[in-house]
């Protein structure tokens, strides 16, 4: 298979480059601002299996002329896309009354957009079969526990959760099937940045698994569903 995975220089994403590396001959993009860490990755993954296929993407998913080319050279080299798992995401920590336009426009470009804009252009080189998995945020589904701070990124996820629930109606004339995980607290460095001192129950590579396994088989059971996936929310 051919997978990008986007935010994947740190926590879930790391470790999920991690989880297809070892299971077998699959072409893993992974897209990351931190090429360094990505170049990192790569060597460990390499070290771990010889036969692994890991390419870093050097990208900065808020300008889209970035994400356009790296698009046309997955053209030019005829490469179609059978998993797309959106990863990336930004957090802003601030109560509502302090927040500035630019908090918004930053988060919302990072959460929002940039999903719009990698779904549009990698959508035509995916095929019937091909899987687009979302990852979004237990503070982003309705009735779900809100906190103090977070107003802007559950506001983020929960459009992210809309969206994919849009596009499974839009691609299903294609056989291209999207789906959204809500994930709940994992204790990764953006929790921390949330939740100080918080303790979460399930770590990165806990949760790469279950997305790993997800993102290969849950389409052939589940088109434009938001299924969360939390032991707890702080």
């Amino acid at each position: 298979m051919n997978v990008i995975i986007t935010g994947a220089s740190r926590g879930i994403g790391y470790e999920l480059v991690k989880q297809f590396a070892g299971d077998g001959a699959h072409h893993i993009y992974a897209v990351s601002r931190n090429l360094g860490n990505l170049e990192k990755l790569q060597k460990e993954c390499f070290k771990q299996f010889p036969n692994a296929m890991v390419i870093p993407v050097g990208l900065d998913l808020s300008k889209g002329s970035e994400i356009t080319d790296f698009a046309g050279v997955l053209t030019s080299k005829n490469v179609s896309i059978d998993v797309l798992i959106n990863n990336a995401g930004a957090l802003v920590n601030k109560s509502f009354d302090t927040l500035t336009e630019e908090d918004f426009d930053h988060v919302f470009d990072i959460n929002v957009k940039s999903v719009f804009r990698l779904i549009q252009r990698v959508k035509p080189l995916m095929k019937t079969g091909s899987h687009i998995v979302n990852i979004s945020s237990m503070g982003g589904v309705q009735g779900s526990a809100k906190f103090n701070g977070l107003s802007v990124y559950s506001a983020s996820k929960g459009a992210v959760a809309v969206l994919t629930e849009a596009l499974a109606e839009e691609f299903k004339a294609d056989g291209i099937c999207v789906n959204c995980l809500a994930l709940g607290a994992v204790q990764t460095e953006m929790l921390a940045e949330a939740f100080p001192g918080y303790k979460a129950p399930l770590q990165p590579t806990e949760m790469a698994q279950y997305i790993f396994s997800f993102a290969k088989n849950a389409h052939q059971f589940y088109n434009g569903k938001i299924l969360p996936v939390s032991l707890s929310t702080p």
